[in-house]
């Protein structure tokens, strides 16, 4: 079992950055692939990133490739999603979430058990 924190969140302007945090207690970190995901009102929940994906890659969606960065600190058993040049369509609920070790994609949510309260990033242009 592992309980998951996400903060950070925010109001931004187009081009602005936030850096999210999740804060993961219980099990070992390290045993789990992490993953940030968001979900827009009237959409679907959607991949963002994962961290040590697969035998340790590292995975984004399109939509964040060259903006965002995840990262991981396993002495403070916590990862991270910094959010560079954001963009209005970037506005949604932030989630983070974990899985133990596994071969599945990365970027599919269903094979995540293990769910944060989500905080909402907001981009006004």
């Amino acid at each position: 079992q592992v309980q998951l924190v996400e903060s950070g969140g925010g109001l931004v302007q187009a081009g602005g950055s936030l850096r999210l945090s999740c804060a993961a207690s219980g099990r070992t970190f390290r045993s789990y692939d992490m993953g940030w995901f968001r979900q827009a009102p009237g959409k679907e929940r959607e991949f963002v990133a994962a961290s040590h994906c697969n035998d340790g890659n590292t995975m984004y969606a399109d939509s964040a490739k060259g903006r965002f960065t995840i990262s991981r600190d396993s002495a403070k058993n916590t990862v991270y999603l910094q959010m560079n040049s954001l963009k209005p369509e970037d506005t949604a609920l932030y989630y983070c979430a974990a899985r133990l070790l596994d071969i599945r994609a990365c970027k599919n949510y269903a094979t995540y058990p293990y769910w944060g309260q989500g905080t909402q990033v907001t981009v006004s242009s």
